[in-house]
């Protein structure tokens, strides 16, 4: 099941992110950077406040009543330069537990998380994602986005490098992104 994150579900996910980020990350980040990091960002409080923010939509994925991933997408205007395309709405988080890798349901939640870039006024939605994460990139390639610049993502103090992707949003009614480069010209990455 997905549904929409309300406050009441903060601590649980502030867990669920804490826990998947340092997964992802952890190996490759030294540990006071992803302490400081973890500590900064999946505070119990701050996820409250991101889930009763109406520029943020939150989708939860459960397996009976225990989260396996989510997605959060929010309408923001702090895009990197290379994101040059008006009404561009940010996928900011999509972290799976991985068991639930390649099941299907992270495209699943991937359409959900375009829909609600939609809702929130959006005709494009860009994210950015760790250069070195090569299977996310390949998933965010298969869910219609294409590379189109890169930005600097702070772990702690460890300035790190995000490939930055964008897609173009179908209108409202079609659940997938369009590629990119049909749709306009995002000069070389």
């Amino acid at each position: 099941m997905i549904r929409r994150g309300v406050v009441t579900d903060a601590a649980g996910l502030a867990a669920f992110a804490a826990r998947t980020f340092a997964e992802a990350f952890g190996d490759d980040t030294g540990e006071d950077d992803l302490q400081a990091h973890l500590a900064a960002t999946y505070r119990d409080d701050l996820q409250a406040c991101e889930l009763a923010d109406p520029t943020v939509i939150t989708l939860l994925a459960l397996q009976d009543t225990r989260i396996v991933a989510f997605a959060q997408v929010r309408r923001s205007s702090m895009a990197p330069a290379c994101v040059t395309v008006p009404d561009a709405v940010e996928l900011q988080r999509f972290y799976a537990d991985r068991p639930v890798h390649g099941t299907g349901l992270t495209l699943r939640l991937m359409r959900r998380a375009l829909e609600a870039a939609r809702e929130l006024g959006g005709r494009y939605a860009w994210l950015g994602v760790w250069e070195r994460n090569a299977r996310a990139m390949a998933f965010y390639r298969k869910a219609g986005f294409d590379e189109i610049g890169f930005t600097h993502y702070l772990v702690g103090s460890d300035r790190q490098i995000d490939r930055v992707f964008l897609a173009a949003l179908s209108p409202v009614g079609t659940q997938q992104a369009t590629r990119s480069h049909e749709n306009h010209r995002t000069g070389p990455a």
